[in-house]
C-alpha cells in the first residue's frame, strides 16, 4: 500500500474553519488506518488564504492529482467526506480524472463508498446524530418535543433519500413522544423540487404554530462548519430570528458530525473495503 495515495475529500468551502476541519478529519483517519491521508477539497478551498490556515495552503483535487502524477505516482484512492452519492462523486472527480489521463496517460483512481450508502444505509450516522441531539438536549436541560434533521439541501433526489434513511434511522433512538421531521437550507423553486423538505426557518415557524412552548433540537446533518453550520453560520441566524419571533419556541443546535469519534469508524471502513 505504500505506492497508493490516499485522500479524504470533501466538496469544499471558502471558510478557513472548514478546511481545518476536514484537515483534523484526516489527521484522525491516518491515525486509526495507520497509513498517510491528504485532506483534499474537490473546489473553493484554494481560495482561503494560507495565513488563515496556519500557514499551509489547502488542497484541491484537480491541482492536488496533477502535482502527484507529475511526481510520478499511479495510484489513488478517494475516501468521500460526502454524505451521498452527489454530482461531485458520480460527475466531477471521474471527469477531472478523465481530463488528466489524456495528459498523463491511464492511472488508477478508486473511489471508496459515500457515507450513506443506499439502500443499505449507515447504522453509525444515525447514532452519532442521536448522540449529539441528547448532547443538546442534556446541555438546554429539557426534554424536546421534536427534533429535526437539517442538511444542505439538494435538487437530486438520490441525495434527499440520502437524509431521509438517515432520519429513519434516528427514530430508533428517540424517546417515545418526540416527534421527528426534516429541513433543508436550500431548496430550489417549485413543486417539482418538493421532495426536497420545507426550509429551517419555515419549518421552525411551523412549529411554533402547532405548540408555541416548542423544544425543537436540530440534529445536524453536516460534517465541518461553513456557510450554513457552524458558529456565525446561517443555521444560527435562522434560529436566532424564530426565537424572537416566537417567543415561546426554544431551539438548540447540536453538534457537527465531524465532531463525533465515530465518524472516523465509518471512513475507516469505506477505505479498508478497498485495501
Amino acid at each position: 500500500m505504500s505506492d497508493v495515495v490516499v485522500m479524504l475529500v470533501d466538496n469544499g468551502s471558502t471558510r478557513a474553519a472548514s478546511v481545518l476541519s476536514l484537515r483534523a478529519i484526516a489527521a484522525r483517519l491516518a491515525a486509526a488506518c495507520g497509513h498517510p491521508v491528504h485532506p483534499v477539497s474537490l473546489q473553493h478551498a484554494d481560495r482561503v488564504t494560507p495565513d488563515q490556515l496556519d500557514g499551509i495552503a489547502a488542497q484541491v483535487l484537480p491541482v492536488f492529482l496533477r502535482n502527484q502524477l507529475t511526481a510520478g505516482l499511479r495510484k489513488f484512492i478517494v475516501v468521500p467526506l460526502i454524505f451521498g452519492n452527489s454530482r461531485a462523486l458520480t460527475s466531477f472527480i471521474p471527469e477531472q480524472a478523465a481530463l488528466l489521463a489524456e495528459e498523463f496517460g491511464p492511472f488508477e483512481l478508486r473511489l471508496a463508498e459515500a457515507l450513506v450508502p443506499l439502500p443499505r444505509g449507515e447504522p453509525l450516522l444515525a447514532r452519532i446524530l442521536a448522540e449529539q441531539a441528547a448532547q443538546c438536549s442534556a446541555v438546554l436541560g429539557t426534554r424536546p418535543t421534536r427534533v429535526v434533521v437539517v442538511d444542505h439541501g439538494s435538487p437530486q433526489p438520490e441525495v434527499t433519500a440520502v437524509r431521509a434513511k438517515v432520519t429513519m434511522g434516528l427514530r430508533d433512538y428517540l424517546e417515545e413522544g418526540i416527534a421527528l421531521g426534516q429541513a433543508v437550507m436550500e431548496r430550489r423553486q417549485g413543486a417539482e423540487y418538493d421532495f426536497n423538505g420545507q426550509l429551517l426557518a419555515d419549518m421552525l415557524d411551523s412549529c411554533a404554530a402547532q405548540d408555541p412552548h416548542a423544544v425543537v433540537i436540530l440534529a445536524m446533518m453536516f460534517i465541518s462548519p461553513g456557510r450554513h453550520a457552524g458558529p456565525g453560520g446561517d443555521i444560527e441566524t435562522i434560529c436566532r430570528d424564530a426565537m424572537q419571533k416566537n417567543p415561546g419556541l426554544r431551539v438548540g443546535i447540536s453538534r457537527l458530525v465531524g465532531e463525533h469519534p465515530l465518524l472516523v469508524d465509518i471512513l475507516n471502513q469505506r477505505l479498508r473495503a478497498l485495501l
